[in-house]
């Protein structure tokens, strides 16, 4: 399929996530393994961050509270989450929601000091050519986090895809590293990010076997890239 038809696939299937309330409750799903990444990211009071793949916005308002003299831009191919984000975060002055996909961000090159992803790398149509766009819209030094769940290297969770409604990019941490470096990233490096939330024994969800199999998925933990945009004298 087209790149066109495969971002309005995505829209379409994220609008729907929207309609059914599933964007409020990535907070809570994904919290624990966000907060040690914004840790290690040490974030200033003054950076210029975006959020690719937004959702509704819950990671745009944990980023603004932490760069309370930057701005947080959080785009999203789903209008509906977009509209969701704008009108939940309409009193934080220092953010902003923008419809686009990350294949094409909606943004000029050179403005953020940060960029992040959570839980969306996998959905893009191109991976490779989203990690090219946020490295066009970043600043010299400045640096890129993406993490996922979804990854070659943690088994538990290769049965997913019989549930998705739109393809998805199972890669290994070395092949993420590799797209990395191919978009021009330097320092690139991937580390496991474990979640501690307890599970339930009576799990009886769509997305595990049972609740052995959710618990060795949290332990083995989401994959996190990272990477830097080199500066000129660095070249």
């Amino acid at each position: 399929m087209s790149d066109l038809t495969f971002n309005e696939k995505l829209r379409e299937e994220f609008n729907r996530w929207a309609a059914e309330g599933r964007g409020e409750g990535m907070e809570e799903n994904h919290l624990p393994i966000t907060l040690p990444v914004l840790e290690l990211m040490e974030l200033g009071p003054d950076e210029n961050v975006i959020d690719v793949g937004c959702g509704a916005g819950w990671l745009v308002r944990l980023l603004a509270e932490r760069v309370p003299e930057g701005r947080v831009v959080g785009v999203d191919i789903s209008d509906e989450m977009v509209r969701r984000g704008r009108r939940k975060y309409v009193e934080l002055e220092n953010t902003m929601f923008v419809v686009g996909g990350a294949d094409e961000i909606p943004w000029e090159a050179n403005f953020f000091t940060r960029a992040i992803s959570v839980e969306s790398a996998y959905y893009w149509p191109d991976p490779g050519q989203g990690l090219r766009e946020i490295f066009r819209v970043l600043r010299e030094g400045g640096s890129a986090w993406a993490l996922i769940n979804y990854y070659l290297d943690n088994p538990h969770c290769h049965q997913w895809a019989a549930n998705f409604q739109i393809p998805a990019h199972l890669l290994s941490a070395a092949e993420w590293e590799a797209l990395f470096r191919e978009a021009g990233f330097t320092r690139v490096a991937s580390r496991r990010v474990p979640d501690p939330t307890p599970v339930p024994e009576d799990y009886n969800g769509r997305w595990f076997r049972d609740a052995a199999q959710f618990r060795a998925f949290r332990e083995t933990g989401a994959l996190l890239i990272f990477g830097t945009k080199p500066r000129s004298e660095d070249a």
